[in-house]
């Protein structure tokens, strides 16, 4: 079992991610909005931690969010918001209108757990169990999501109570399915960018980086992900009498192998990296009967989104056309796919000091790309938006940390502070700049 951080203790750390603003550029903020997103964290971490454990302990799949929805709105209406409802499903938004004129930024947290029976000892560990894919499963916050509605539940109230000195509005987005079928782009398509119109967007997700710690990246972040499937259709034969058919295993075989050529040979790898990996080849039912059909599963991940149009195509020429030259036949669909997650460099750029002046200097760090993916980067493909990593693993044990999606995946409540942080500053950064 690993420690878990009392309320209190976490109030005690707060000052130590904490650092002065005295040196910050002229775009800062006013020091009150400062001063008072800092005492209002403070003051209402204990809440933050205690919505988190219950959001853990609750976990909701996607569009099944009912539960999280429910908690969230009742909370954002205490607040004086308006709020809607129903947004594409179990969407959550919350409008927070300044006491003075000014430009809208809008903040955003996905709800959604996953099929995982969660593994780690904790006193608030999940035992929700649901149906996926006809099978019974455990869910749990396995990604971190519960931390993110908890943070931007926090960042709300911070703003609320500065409300009159506001400079602007802000939306706070709570969305549904991140991890499939994928919310953001049907709650783009109801409105929630319009009615204000957003002029920015930010979001952050929790990482195993070191707790605390603040990774960002100025334009290409996370991967693009894209799932096909390839329908394989032979003739079945005897597995003595191969001649007597077309083996569909042989050819699926082929176009396993040829799909690799892509990246190597088709993927200008000096721009940007991609993967392109089967990762299901299901067929047959005896050792002795070459069946009539086969089907492979598979993902791409690129950053660039050229590049992944291209390798699109390729899979398509590939698999179509090896199996027609067997004597067969193939279909390939495509399934749910995520474009890359992009990162204004402009505002992304405007918004490192803020970063800065949240977790330290020290803290705030240049990351790598990382081949996963974040339907985040729908929102950015219709407004300038930002999205970070935010460090949830105790020092020490990076090493040794569960990545996010594991049934031991574990969040440092320590980093929760820094997160409701990050999200207020990045808002009033943004509402208050030229």
């Amino acid at each position: 079992m690993r420690p878990i951080a009392s309320a209190l203790i976490l109030v005690l750390a707060l000052g130590a991610v904490m650092p002065a603003a005295a040196n910050a550029p002229d775009q800062t903020p006013p020091g009150d909005l400062l001063t008072a997103i800092d005492r209002h964290t403070a003051e209402i971490v204990p809440q933050v931690v205690a919505w988190r454990r219950d959001f853990h302990q609750h976990p909701e799949l996607g569009m099944q969010e009912v539960r999280t929805a429910r908690i969230v709105a009742e909370h954002l209406r205490s607040l004086g918001m308006e709020v809607r409802t129903g947004v594409a499903g179990t969407g959550v938004v919350g409008i927070l209108k300044g006491g003075r004129p000014g430009r809208v930024v809008a903040l955003r947290a996905d709800m959604d757990a996953l099929p995982v029976t969660e593994q780690v000892d904790l006193p608030f560990r999940s035992v929700q169990k649901a149906t996926w894919n006809g099978q019974e499963t455990g869910v749990m916050h396995a990604c971190g999501h519960d931390t993110h509605v908890a943070m931007l539940m926090g960042a709300a109230t911070v703003l609320a109570r500065m409300r009159a000195e506001l400079p602007g509005t802000v939306k706070f987005i709570f969305q549904p399915a991140e991890e499939g079928p994928g919310g953001a782009e049907p709650m783009i398509a109801a409105g929630v960018l319009r009615d204000p119109q957003v002029d920015a967007i930010f979001g952050l997700h929790v990482f195993p980086y070191t707790t605390g710690h603040v990774v960002y990246r100025a334009g290409p972040l996370m991967a693009s992900a894209d799932e096909f499937t390839i329908e394989i259709t032979g003739k079945q034969t005897h597995g003595a009498v191969p001649w007597g058919g077309v083996d569909p295993v042989l050819i699926g075989a082929q176009i396993v192998t040829s799909l690799q050529s892509i990246v190597s040979r088709n993927v200008n790898i000096a721009k940007a990296p991609a993967v392109v990996t089967v990762g299901k080849f299901a067929a047959g039912n005896r050792s002795n009967i070459i069946p009539d059909r086969a089907e492979l599963v598979g993902t791409v991940r690129a950053f660039d989104e050229e590049e992944r149009v291209r390798i699109r195509e390729r899979i398509t020429a590939i698999a179509t056309q090896y199996a027609q030259a067997a004597g067969g036949s193939a279909k390939v669909t495509w399934g749910l796919g995520y474009p890359v997650t992009v990162n204004d460099p402009a505002l992304t750029g405007r918004m490192v000091p803020a970063l800065q002046r949240v977790a330290g200097p020290d803290k705030v760090s240049v990351g790598p790309l990382t081949g996963t993916s974040e339907d985040f980067s729908y929102f950015q493909k219709q407004v300038p938006g930002m999205f970070v990593f935010l460090g949830v693993t105790p020092p020490g044990q990076e090493a040794t940390a569960a990545q996010n999606h594991s049934p031991l995946f574990y969040a440092d409540e320590t980093a929760l502070p820094v997160g409701v942080r990050v999200l207020a500053n990045l808002a009033v950064e943004y509402l208050a700049g030229t």
